[in-house]
């Protein structure tokens, strides 16, 4: 029995079957993923401009991004506002979970669909709104305010794989210790927690990716020494075609990708 033969699903249906599939899949694959990666080799040019393919080889782009106070800046803003919203939305998000989930409230599928309502309306809107909102509050071009922002973002994400961890584990082991004596915060601390922690680790990871390369509120509400370096690549692109920002892509691209595949050990060890 060949590959082919072999049976793709618990339905029977065979590799060959969905070979048409696995082609288009990998088509599709190839249109989202190659534009990313020709980045990488534009960023070790060594001319004024973007080029493909680079005609001298140089890491001139990654020394002056690196001796840059300006971009060093917007780049710390970035880490410490990912940062910050991982340490916010995780546990929030992993309280709202487990809320959820332990509720016999009739509305909790409704609580739900508003929880994870911001990653289904236009991010465009969202902007405009939390804009306006902090312009009253005085929350633009501050660090507090675009934590607030980012973490809304990615509460929604964080809440989904928080949630699925809950759905595969047995809560009769918590019932069991708070039967024993202990409260549910120490039932869920000592038994649950542990036992849905790669999911928590997950979402924490999502979160940071959803921070990290969000763009378009920060371009409402961060600026000058609280530019996040998103914000600063779409400015620079726009107003001038600087191969730093070729750079600097590929280093964004190799933490995002480091963060997804963490995300799916970390879920494969959790279904495991």
């Amino acid at each position: 029995m060949n590959w082919l033969s072999r049976p793709a699903s618990d339905i029977q249906v065979t590799h060959g079957g969905r070979l048409w599939l696995y082609v288009v899949a990998g088509l599709i694959t190839m249109f989202l993923v190659i534009p990313t990666l020709i980045v990488i080799p534009m960023s070790f040019s060594d001319s004024q401009y973007l080029e493909f393919p680079p005609r001298v080889w140089s890491v001139r782009w990654y020394d002056n991004y690196f001796g840059s106070d300006e971009w060093m800046t917007a780049t710390w803003v970035s880490v410490k506002a990912a940062f910050l919203t991982v340490l916010v939305t995780t546990p929030v998000a992993t309280m709202a979970a487990y809320g959820l989930y332990v509720s016999n409230y009739k509305a909790t599928r409704l609580i739900f669909v508003l929880l994870i309502t911001p990653m289904m309306v236009p991010i465009i809107l969202i902007a405009i709104g939390v804009f306006f909102a902090y312009a009253r509050l005085k929350l633009n071009n501050t660090m507090f305010g675009l934590v607030l922002a980012h973490t809304v973002l990615a509460l929604p994400m964080c809440l989904i794989v928080v949630s699925a961890g809950l759905r595969s584990y047995d809560m009769n082991q918590e019932r069991v210790a708070r039967s024993l004596g202990a409260s549910r915060l120490k039932a869920f601390l000592m038994i649950t927690l542990p036992q849905i922690r790669f999911s928590v680790v997950s979402g924490a990871l999502l979160a940071f990716v959803v921070s990290f390369d969000e763009v378009i509120v920060a371009l409402f509400i961060s600026g000058g020494d609280m530019s996040t370096i998103t914000r600063s690549m779409f400015l620079a692109l726009r107003d001038q075609i600087d191969p730093t920002i070729a750079s600097i892509s590929t280093i964004l691209i190799l933490i995002t990708t480091a963060a997804l595949v963490l995300t799916q050990v970390f879920g494969k060890s959790d279904s495991g």
